[in-house]
């Protein structure tokens, strides 16, 4: 599950400078694995001509597919070495997600890498970026690249969720921290903990006078780094790089990883969809345009993608 040795990249085609490729490449060399750079395209002008004939269609499509795939192996080809077999994929289809989705399940790929900018908060609201997808319905771990570079000796840091003791949350934990050792053995990486607890709930204090917010707080801050120290201890990671802040993670970890300058962000995503996940959002999904580099995101163990047809 961890050893990259597939690597499907998603291109951007609005741009020749892909940032994913150049990081998977960097990925992949160490590992002799190979590399699928795929691109999903569709034109909606091709499917309304009412004047072509389907097979006309067809034809028009196909041209379209040959044209990117000749553009997408121009890409590529500075980016071959020996030791990383790179080969290209042009599919037509009218979602995105869902064909990196089903490509990435069908041909049992180990991680999905693409590049990422800022989303437009306004139209995130009403349109859902593809990274939302991905982060919501890959069944494999998510990179999104951003143009921050992985330094030797940099840092990657681990979101961990203490304040949930169920099994699930646990094993993420587990997940996320091995994510990051094997990755910090290839960069020369160190790894980091990072764990926002929440505040005092001002009602309580309102309402119960003789309330002691402080020694609450203390309390639950206590319990928090209690945990984090076990998993730092279990890992062998310095409790130096324990970082343990009240706050919302969606605060506490972009602030830590501007703080450190960290290349790498890691963090489990529950994949949820409907109204919860509108509504609510996710974690990953705030962190992502708060953070100025990678976002690794992972799926607990046994989370089957609602597009996995199998």
């Amino acid at each position: 599950m961890m050893d990259y040795q597939k690597l499907l990249v998603v291109v951007d085609p609005t741009t020749d400078r892909q940032a994913a490729l150049a990081r998977a490449v960097k990925l992949a060399s160490a590992n002799n694995a190979s590399i699928t750079v795929f691109l999903s395209i569709f034109d909606f002008s091709y499917e309304m001509t009412s004047i072509l004939s389907g097979q006309e269609r067809e034809a028009m499509r196909e041209g379209v597919v040959a044209q990117r795939k000749a553009w997408l192996d121009d890409i590529v080809e500075p980016f071959k070495t020996d030791n990383v077999a790179i080969e290209t994929e042009v599919i037509w289809h009218n979602r995105p997600f869902e064909s990196i989705i089903q490509h990435a399940i069908n041909g049992q790929y180990d991680v999905i890498v693409k590049g990422t900018h800022e989303h437009d908060k306004l139209k995130s609201v009403i349109f859902t970026p593809t990274d939302w997808h991905l982060l919501r319905k890959a069944p494999v771990p998510v990179l999104l690249v951003k143009d921050h570079d992985w330094p030797v000796a940099g840092k990657i840091v681990c979101a961990i969720n203490v304040s949930s003791e169920d099994e699930t949350n646990q094993s993420l934990n587990v997940k996320i921290i091995k994510h990051a050792k094997k990755l910090a053995k290839q960069f020369d990486a160190q790894v980091h903990l990072v764990n926002g607890y929440p505040g005092t709930p001002v009602n309580l204090a309102i309402e119960l006078p003789d309330f002691d917010s402080h020694s609450y707080s203390e309390t639950i801050r206590y319990q928090h780094e209690e945990r984090i120290t076990y998993l730092a201890n279990a890992y062998d990671i310095s409790s130096d790089f324990c970082h343990v802040r009240e706050g919302l993670p969606e605060d506490v970890i972009p602030e830590l990883a501007e703080k450190l300058d960290a290349e790498l962000v890691i963090l489990g995503t529950v994949g949820r969809t409907g109204i919860s996940a509108a509504l609510i959002g996710n974690t990953a999904e705030h962190v992502i345009d708060s953070i100025n580099c990678d976002l690794l995101a992972v799926k607990p163990d046994g989370y089957k993608s609602p597009l996995d047809e199998a």
